[in-house]
């Protein structure tokens, strides 16, 4: 006669590792937690966005800017103050190396100052 054996489950260091299952319903659970909260925040998503954003729009802020340098392309106020961050009050209007000259109304000209006229010299 043959004895039947009972095989026992084996308890080894595998005991405290969670299943990928086990692992998808905490995760699934964890967020529904978060969902069901009165003014649920996602701001460890939202931050990654915005700094993406920004630094987008900064490359784009900077590529316009050399453009109408090289170019040397007729601006608008409004265009001006987007480009160099500060709305012109007269003529001329130098700000972070940069000189937007008013040519007409609401027409200005943005080039490179000089290093001779620069006031932050080393």
């Amino acid at each position: 006669m043959g004895t039947s054996q009972k095989k026992e489950p084996n308890v080894s260091g595998t005991e405290k590792e969670l299943t990928p299952d086990q692992t998808l319903g905490l995760v699934s659970l964890s967020l529904m937690q978060k969902l069901s909260q009165k003014d649920p925040s996602f701001s460890w998503l939202e931050e990654d966005k915005i700094e993406k954003v920004n630094l987008k729009n900064l490359r784009d802020r900077l590529e316009l800017t050399q453009l109408a340098i090289n170019t040397g392309a007729p601006l608008t106020t409004s265009e001006v103050t987007a480009l160099i961050g500060a709305k012109p009050g007269k003529s001329k209007l130098e700000r972070a190396g940069l000189l937007a000259t008013k040519i007409a109304r609401n027409v200005w000209k943005i080039s490179k100052t000089s290093q001779g006229n620069s006031f932050y010299r080393n």
